[in-house]
């Protein structure tokens, strides 16, 4: 098929400030074939009545109203499952794309049958009077202790980072093969239901890799995200734990107990072990900071003991079904 069908499936929450900009960018695509779904978890505000505005120019829009916030997870997961694209984009509503976006992210990913995942580059949404151009991300960047970060974060865009191979896409924008979500899904689900929100994207990431799928960076496929969290791509330990006081107490309670749930998953022990050191002393300094500066994260420890058997459990399908092993993922790691 010389177009493929695309699947924009957006997901919103009391975005009635931000969903007419992002959806006006969807309708703007010069690619010719998509369809768009909106998923809305229940938002309080106006966000269905801006959706439905005429002004809007509507083109097979549907909109599917949550009784409930269903989170990041599992309102995602019931959009792919109700759209037929052979690809499919999970779209925030805080992006705004370039009107050539799914044209470069469809042609990087029909490069390559192994491809399941196309990031494209993503910049910061700023004052537009502004000459500097600030990276948002270019991808998922997987460290040595096992801490994620958005590659290029808080950087000045210079085309710095090149089209190619990377660890995984980051979940404001990501452009997935259905054929690959469909080969890695656990349990009728693609984002794993029990993260809710936060760390879902590294975990699909991780499992997809696994399962021997290529994720690439493409940076002709341009857009720009108002990101709630996160300034830099910071790697050392005291710069990590200032910046943790500007995140809000709903995303410190399920980015901890997401990131150990995404380990328990998916780690592979040969390369636990020659990692192991700085493995330790990360998650020493994590649990440290929690219990002494952190008491209103407690309640993210008790809920990682009470879902860990289930992530165990979900760790011995994807180790029963993974294709690649310590050779192939130890590349991936910085």
């Amino acid at each position: 098929m010389k177009n493929p069908l695309v699947s924009v499936n957006i997901l919103t929450y009391n975005g009635e400030n931000l969903i007419e900009q992002c959806l006006k960018s969807v309708l703007n695509q010069t690619y010719p074939n998509i369809e768009i779904l909106v998923i809305d978890n229940a938002s309080t505000d106006r966000t269905v009545e801006e959706i439905r505005n005429p002004k809007h120019e509507i083109r097979n829009i549907r909109v599917i109203e949550n009784k409930e916030n269903l989170g990041f997870a599992a309102g995602h997961n019931l959009g792919i499952r109700e759209s037929r694209g052979e690809y499919v984009l999970c779209l925030n509503q805080d992006v705004v794309l370039d009107k050539d976006f799914l044209k470069y992210g469809v042609e990087a990913m029909e490069k390559d049958g192994e491809i399941g995942s196309v990031q494209g580059k993503l910049l910061k949404i700023q004052n537009p009077k502004s000459k500097i151009q600030t990276i948002d991300t270019t991808g998922l960047l997987m460290l040595k202790n096992r801490r994620f970060v958005n590659r290029g974060q808080g950087e000045e865009d210079r085309n710095q980072y090149k089209a190619g191979e990377i660890f995984g896409v980051d979940g404001a924008a990501p452009l997935y093969r259905r054929k690959t979500l469909e080969d890695v899904k656990i349990n009728n689900e693609y984002f794993d239901e029990d993260f809710f929100c936060y760390k879902e994207d590294v975990d699909l990431a991780w499992r997809m890799r696994l399962y021997g799928w290529k994720a690439v960076y493409e940076p002709k496929a341009l857009a720009y995200h108002l990101r709630g969290a996160g300034e830099k791509a910071i790697k050392n330990y005291v710069s990590v734990a200032l910046a943790r006081r500007k995140i809000s107490k709903f995303a410190k309670f399920y980015s901890f107990k997401n990131q150990r749930l995404t380990q328990i998953k998916n780690e592979l022990p040969g390369l636990f072990l020659r990692d192991i050191f700085a493995i330790v002393v990360k998650e020493i300094g994590a649990w440290f900071y929690v219990l002494f500066f952190e008491h209103y994260t407690w309640k993210a420890i008790r809920e990682l003991i009470k879902q860990a058997p289930g992530a165990w459990r979900k760790r011995k399908i994807i180790m029963v079904n993974k294709k690649i092993g310590n050779k192939e993922m130890r590349k991936m790691y910085k």
